[in-house]
């Protein structure tokens, strides 16, 4: 039973609007609290104290606290290492985590335009200011707001409250704007929306808790940008409830704890070998370097929203495809391919 207890993370929004802060103040860790709205750190499994002290803060009964947890669902964007590394979580909070010019508002107006063919209603509260880039998501959106009250109304009318995906700048939740927002949203019962943070400015890399507690938090990294292996999603550090609470089926759970363990040692081998160079790297390194080297590539993809540019047809990849894919890359199934033979492809044949 206590596996599927789980915090009242709204509750807790709503009742203490900084909770990170807040956390700090009494002695709590930011990031013990973190893991415990997304899920990394079962309610069954935290201390006592915390889970007390969490109820104080937010002035409410335990029982007001923990609530039998849900069957969670994600969202499949048919994008290859969002889907398996960052899987979407319908009607959660998820946050995209990037430094400018690494390709952030590419990969969200690919997820918009493949989800609105799937009926999803994309609506977004854009920054008080312009962003290099941002308007390669503004024109796939149906709905731009400049204020709440506007975001409120557009949300209002949409009939099918799941349907909706809510671009939010970070600025909104800096400025305590975004819990006004949500407090609105549940006084009218609009629980169903599934919010998407994004962070123009890219300060929000150098933060350790960016956004609040999340669903899914997706980065992205420097490095594969500057060498052109888009998209640029981090596959080692991001994460989603999805995956930490094993909600997604177990051939995907464990494809993705096996490629994540295979990556993370790929990235060190790389950097040893650009330090000391490939003759003093270990026979046996250099097979997980080889293979990390072919799945880095496969998980680049050509997106719809760029065949103007790329003069390529864009893909999109079931994301069961995807992991059979990928556990026949860990398997050796493709080392007779270079590398370059697998990158901007979908599925492999």
């Amino acid at each position: 039973m206590k596996d599927h207890l789980k915090l009242n993370v709204s509750l807790l929004r709503k009742r203490v609007p900084n909770l990170t802060t807040a956390a700090k103040s009494v002695g709590l860790r930011p990031a013990t609290v973190s893991n415990l709205c997304t899920g990394k750190i079962s309610v069954g499994r935290a201390e006592v104290k915390t889970i007390v002290t969490l109820a104080n803060l937010a002035n409410c009964t335990l029982d007001e606290l923990i609530i039998q947890g849900g069957k969670r669902r994600m969202i499949e964007t048919g994008i290859k290492p969002l889907d398996v590394f960052a899987p979407i979580v319908q009607g959660g909070t998820n946050g995209f985590v990037a430094r400018a010019q690494v390709g952030q508002f590419v990969v969200l107006a690919e997820l918009t335009q493949v989800l609105k063919k799937k009926g999803y209603h994309a609506i977004l509260l854009t920054p008080d200011k312009p962003y290099p880039g941002l308007s390669d998501l503004e024109g796939f959106v149906h709905a731009k707001c400049h204020s709440i009250e506007d975001a409120f109304a557009e949300v209002s009318m949409v009939e099918d409250k799941e349907s909706i995906l809510l671009y939010v700048d970070r600025s909104y939740i800096l400025s305590g704007e975004l819990y006004e927002l949500r407090e609105r949203f549940e006084t009218e019962d609009y629980t169903e929306l599934t919010t998407l943070l994004f962070d123009p400015s890219g300060e929000a890399v150098d933060e350790d808790d960016p956004f609040g507690p999340l669903d899914s938090l997706c980065y992205f990294d420097i490095d594969l940008a500057t060498r052109g292996m888009y998209p640029a999603i981090h596959p080692v550090q991001s994460t989603s409830v999805l995956l930490e609470d094993e909600t997604v089926d177990s051939s995907h759970s464990s494809t993705h704890k096996k490629a994540k363990k295979l990556l993370r040692r790929y990235k060190e081998i790389r950097v040893l070998m650009n330090t000391i160079g490939k003759a003093k790297i270990p026979e046996a390194d250099l097979e997980i370097f080889h293979i990390g080297e072919r799945l880095e590539a496969y998980l680049s993809q050509p997106f719809f929203v760029a065949e103007e540019f790329t003069k390529v047809k864009g893909q999109s990849v079931q994301v069961q495809q995807t992991i059979t894919d990928i556990q026949k890359l860990l398997q050796g199934d493709f080392n007779h391919l270079d590398p370059k033979e697998l990158a901007y492809k979908g599925q492999l044949n």
